[in-house]
């Protein structure tokens, strides 16, 4: 089964916080989470040169296991940030085996 990130952005201010814990409670009896976590401030790090701005839109992750890019989508149902009309993008984390 592949694995899959959820990146939720930071355009959804109704995006409420009393709704993660159902969804992730969901997502857990499902058997498709992996983890997750806001993502809080950070930088960009290169070796040389000038390093870009970190990407700000993003505000958190969660780790899905799905079937393919269709069933990680219909995993989306009851995510808040989705819910509440916000940006959640689906990303496969390819296999390196």
């Amino acid at each position: 089964m592949p694995d899959y990130l959820l990146l939720m952005h930071d355009d959804a201010p109704d995006a409420g916080s009393d709704d993660w814990a159902a969804y992730i409670g969901r997502l857990q009896a499902s058997g498709n989470f992996q983890g997750g976590s806001a993502i809080g401030e950070g930088i960009c790090a290169r070796k040389s040169g000038a390093a870009p701005a970190i990407t700000r839109q993003l505000g958190g992750f969660i780790r899905i296991g799905a079937d393919g890019i269709d069933h990680a989508r219909t995993l989306l149902i009851g995510n808040p940030v989705f819910e509440a009309g916000g940006t959640v993008e689906i990303r496969e984390l390819p296999r390196t085996d």
